[in-house]
């Protein structure tokens, strides 16, 4: 009985083993009993011997029994709970950052808030169909921004977009795939907001990057040269604006970000003509990012192709840096495969031991020289340039399990979760020495460690 209930455990069928040790009971009338003892013997040996789990089970096992990371995803919950917007010290709410944490929202807030702020959105969607980067009411409009944004739909709220970047249209789109996933509420894409539905609007939004951010020489959307995923570009104070000292850059962030959106939105319609137009710019899209950003000899993508002049200045090679979080957001758009995975995945580790820095979300390897960026970013791991982040660090966990590489996975995310603890939050990004910095309770950070750790939860449970 203790071997019946020992299997029963691990999903094996004991009668198998139970019908064969009854035959060589059978068989002792008509052999000799050294004989028949001896198979029995080493029947009972193989049935003892199977009880021992597998190095999977030991994972599993391991994995649901940390505590830690009960700790640290109840921790992440309560800081999502508190609101939409990005963290402590941000008003505002951000496509973004919601875009991170929108599927644990959906778990932790109130469906109807929820719903509101995403519709919002819409309503301060611009005519020429551009996307912002998220609102605040009017009255907590306080820092510097020489270009507000407004919409008759959203009069007690004012919009700001950081034109650097290109990722704010495709930000959104995920954020209702996400949500529709979530909730079933499909209804929300014919939500009629100022005489469009929220499917038109999106729609829309692919039209206005296609029109106003497609380079087609190279057949890949362009932005203005920041640090990777980052929003600053260097080239003035302010740097969050696209202006005449900007530099057009391609880069793989802002590609693989609109590969998921157009994902998303074929995932949304029932349209086959739509369907056919999504697929037909996603497929062009994977195929130009291989073509143009994959470095196949280093086994990475290069950092950006700059349309016009490249600001890189002379002596630096700007090629020899390694972006973790466009080559995460690639892994996740089905960009490399899983042996490529590898690959980078171990790139990245060694990045993050020769830069010294706290863990895998560190933003890239090696570093902007000294004095590239203006501001903080002028110093080497600060901020954009080098920093650690467990917001991009969090979504290359994700990746990891996503794709088998779990043992890989729960030994990268240590340093992430032992800071959250350490610390009492989910910091914005870290410095050299592991110093918290920005945001003390940042929800980007909270909602993809706390994505994490439940994918970790759903494979150990499948696998003990």
């Amino acid at each position: 009985m203790i071997f019946v209930r020992m299997y029963k455990k691990i999903g094996i069928k004991v009668s198998v083993y139970l019908d064969g040790i009854a035959y060589f009971c059978r068989k002792q009338k008509n052999e000799s009993m050294k004989k028949s003892s001896y198979m029995m013997g080493l029947l009972l040996g193989a049935l003892v011997s199977c009880t021992a789990p597998t190095p999977t089970q030991k994972l599993a096992d391991e994995i649901s029994h940390d505590v830690s990371l009960q700790v640290v995803d109840s921790m992440a919950r309560a800081v999502i709970r508190s609101g939409f917007n990005a963290g402590s010290g941000y008003s505002q709410i951000w496509a973004r950052d919601m875009n991170t944490f929108i599927e644990v929202a959906c778990e932790e807030s109130d469906p109807t808030d929820l719903r509101n702020a995403i519709l919002l959105f819409f309503a301060l969607q611009q005519p020429n169909d551009e996307m912002i980067d998220g609102y605040v009411l009017k009255e907590d409009f306080t820092w510097y921004d020489n270009h507000p944004y407004y919409s008759d739909a959203a009069p007690d709220h004012v919009a700001f977009k950081n034109t650097v970047e290109t990722d704010q249209e495709s930000s959104l789109i995920q954020i209702v795939g996400k949500y529709i996933r979530k909730t079933g509420d499909r209804k929300i894409l014919n939500e009629v907001i100022a005489g469009r539905t929220v499917l038109d609007r999106m729609n829309g939004m692919v039209d206005y990057l296609m029109r106003e951010r497609y380079d087609e020489k190279h057949g890949l959307l362009y932005g203005a040269m920041t640090a990777d995923w980052g929003d600053v570009q260097p080239n003035d104070d302010f740097g969050c604006d696209m202006n005449e000292l900007s530099d057009k850059a391609i880069d793989v962030y802002d590609n693989a970000m609109f590969i998921l959106a157009l994902d998303e939105l074929q995932s949304l319609t029932d349209d086959n003509a739509l369907k056919t137009k999504w697929k037909g710019i996603r497929d062009g899209i994977a195929a130009n990012v291989r073509k143009h950003l994959w470095d196949a000899e280093r086994q990475k993508f290069i950092p950006h192709l700059y349309p016009e002049e490249s600001p890189i200045p002379e002596g630096f090679d700007e090629n020899q840096i390694h972006y973790h979080g466009g080559t995460t957001i690639a892994m996740e758009a089905g960009l490399l495969s899983k042996d490529e995975i590898r690959t980078v995945n171990t790139q990245m580790l060694e990045n993050v031991r020769l830069s010294g820095m706290p863990s895998i979300g560190l933003t890239f390897y090696p570093v902007y020289p000294d004095g590239f960026f203006r501001g903080g970013m002028a110093k080497p791991y600060n901020y954009q340039n080098g920093g650690d982040w467990t917001w991009f660090g969090g979504r290359t966990i994700q990746q990891l399990i996503a794709n088998g590489m779990v043992e890989e996975a729960y030994a990268e995310v240590r340093p992430m979760i032992d800071r959250v603890i350490k610390n009492g939050g989910f910091y914005e990004w870290y410095g050299q020495g592991g110093v918290p910095s920005g945001s003390g309770q940042f929800k980007g950070s909270a909602g993809v460690l706390a994505k994490a750790i439940e994918m970790f939860r759903d494979w150990s449970e499948a696998n003990k």
